[in-house]
């Protein structure tokens, strides 16, 4: 299959244990992400997150990505010792990562060193540049101005 973008929707920021999230949704033009799957995801979410404890703005986002095929992904990255990012992610429906079955709603922590795929990344190149621009450049942090910042909705993934 040609590779194709995908579209994104930020449904808004969310506040998990403390901690405030911005919400990334990538998803296949003709299917959205079914509101079982999204439901699923974040219940799962509060076993994502670090303790918020280390002085950083609790703050970070959080993508729920949709595949082409039974897969759905959700990846947490939180901000810690100021300017590093912190990922950690769960999958469902997708076997080949270890996935119980192809239950899209079934989620599971991964182990896996990986940051994201190249529809998730996109995100992140954004993320780094608005954490920059809102918290650590001015005098005073802008968590509020952080968490307004999203990137731009439509389509991803060149």
């Amino acid at each position: 299959m040609a590779f194709r973008d995908k579209d994104l929707r930020t449904p808004g920021p969310v506040t998990v244990d403390g901690r405030q999230l911005k919400r990334y949704h990538i998803d296949q033009p003709e299917r959205p992400i079914e509101p079982e799957v999204e439901k699923a995801a974040y219940d799962l979410l509060p076993a994502l997150l670090p303790d918020t404890g280390d002085g950083t703005p609790a703050a970070g986002w959080v993508v729920l990505h949709r595949g082409a095929d039974t897969g759905a992904y959700l990846l947490a990255y939180t901000w810690v010792w100021d300017n590093v990012v912190r990922v950690r992610s769960a999958a469902a429906g997708q076997p080949a990562l270890d996935c119980p079955d192809d239950d899209p709603t079934h989620f599971v922590e991964l182990d896996r060193p990986w940051a994201g795929c190249v529809w998730e990344l996109a995100v992140l190149e954004h993320e780094r540049a608005a954490w920059v621009e809102h918290v650590l450049a001015p005098e005073r942090p802008d968590l509020s101005g952080y968490l307004t910042d999203t990137r731009a909705e439509g389509p991803v993934g060149r």
